[in-house]
Formats: C-alpha cells, structure tokens, sequence
C-alpha cells in the first residue's frame, strides 16, 4: 500500500522539500501548481451502498449497472456518479486508486501522478516535474537540462551523440565499450554509428562483408534467408554446402552414376 500510494502520489509533485535543488522561481511555480490542484481537482472518494433514488445507475467507468444496496464509490466532485469499487481507478494507468484519492480533470479520475502529468512534463531521471522553461526531449521522454546524462559514466549528453539503452541515455564510448554487440562475422564490436542486422538474437554488421550467405557471400540485407547453427544461408541449398552453380551438373552425376552400363 505505502508503494502504492508513493506511485500514485509522489510527493515531490507537491512539496518543495522534496526538491532541494529548484531554482527559487521553480519553487514559486510548483508551490502555485500544488496549490491549484488541491483547490480545484483533489477528491477522497466515498464507499457506500447505492441509495435507493440511484437504483439501476450506471457505473461510470464500465457502464454495468448498479441496484439499490450494492457497493459503490461516489465522487463528490463529479456529482452522482457512482463506481463500482474495482472500476475506481486512474484513467490513464487503470490503477485502483489507494484510499480513494483522486484528482478529477473533464469529469474523469486520475491518480495525481498522471493528473500532474496533464499539466507538465516529468524528468525521466529524477521523476520531478519540470517548471523550466527548457528541457531535452528524446525517444518520447523528458529531461531536466542537467540530468539529461550518460547513465555510466554521467558525461552530459546535451548536443552530443547518444544511444538509448533501457530507456536511458548512454554515450557513445559507453556504449561500445560495455555495451555493443560482437558481429557474428568479423568478431568487431558494432558501433553506435553502424547499421545492425539480427537473425534469431544473433547480430552481424549489415554491411555486404558481414550479412552475406555464409557459402556463396551473397549478401542478405533484404533479401530472404535460412539459417543452419548460426550460419547464415541465401538458400537450403547453400545450406546444404552445395552452390547453386553446381546444382545442374551433381543432379546430371547422379543420374549417370544410377543408370545401368552398356555391358550389363
């Protein structure tokens, strides 16, 4: 339940001491922003059997109906309207909401965490919201201008060439140091600059030298392929070690090694 409501209400969405390093024009804003939420969108929602004037209501979240008697939550902010309990939940993240709380926004609940996140945008590396009036936006998620950073080494990356790693940011020489996969091929390293190819969890660089049928060196970037313990092949027959050069004469062999000789 404390985890629960620590997701849920995360407590530097609304108190300063949580955020010791804002700037004291970011500490005006937040205290303005937690303010207005409290006064205009924080409910508890209350747990109750349906009245008897709200028989056949229907929930508000699934539409089914409740009878006079059943349990219920009601929203005061949102009139008589009534939940069934396990329907009482954040819109945006289907959480039932701890305690009832909720923050309510175009007569639909939210949990206060993706409430606030209606309004502004949250650090993906402190999980503050963010009052600057800059920030870094990359691969769908926000960023204090300092946190924006590699998550090994903490170079910061504002400007520079990065790769996302696990949904973070990660410098280059990280990345190719700890974290880029061996070409399948010629046993190098495949850089953050390199195009990759995959087969199977398996990686090669995508360059002809590399991607290529492991018998003709036919290259397979976009074109069909078989694969024979980790070996890569244009064809089954490539992968049976024969070249498709060959096929007509071994085919013309056989038969002539099968057909009887004149003397018999």
């Amino acid at each position: 339940r404390a985890r629960a409501l620590l997701q849920q209400l995360p407590p530097q969405d609304c108190d300063e001491r949580y955020c010791p390093d804002l700037a004291e024009e970011e500490r005006r804003q937040l205290r303005a922003f937690s303010a207005r939420r409290r006064r205009e969108a924080l409910g508890q929602g209350l747990a109750c059997p349906v009245p008897g004037p709200c028989h056949g209501c229907p929930c508000k979240k699934c539409g089914r109906r409740l009878n006079k008697g059943d349990p219920g939550i009601s929203a005061s902010r949102l009139g008589d309207q009534f939940w069934h309990p396990s329907c009482f939940s954040c819109h945006f993240c289907h959480q039932p909401l701890v305690d009832l709380i909720y923050f309510q926004q175009d007569g639909r609940i939210y949990c206060g965490r993706h409430h606030a996140e209606l309004f502004r945008p949250r650090c993906a590396s402190c999980d503050q919201l963010i009052f600057m009036e800059e920030c870094i936006e990359a691969e769908g998620q926000r960023w204090h201008l300092e946190h924006f950073c590699c998550l090994e080494c903490d170079v910061p990356l504002r400007g520079q060439r990065y790769v996302m790693k696990s949904g973070r940011p990660c410098c280059r020489d990280c990345f190719e140091n700890l974290f880029a996969e061996p070409c399948q091929a010629c046993g190098d390293p495949i850089g953050a600059d390199s195009e990759e190819a995959t087969h199977q969890g398996l990686h090669w660089h995508a360059r002809a030298a590399c991607f290529c049928c492991s018998l003709c060196r036919k290259p397979l970037h976009g074109q069909p392929l078989t694969s024979r313990r980790g070996r890569l092949f244009c064809s089954e027959t490539c992968s049976l070690g024969r070249d498709a050069s060959s096929t007509a004469s071994d085919s013309s062999d056989s038969a002539f090694a099968s057909a009887p000789s004149p003397d018999s």
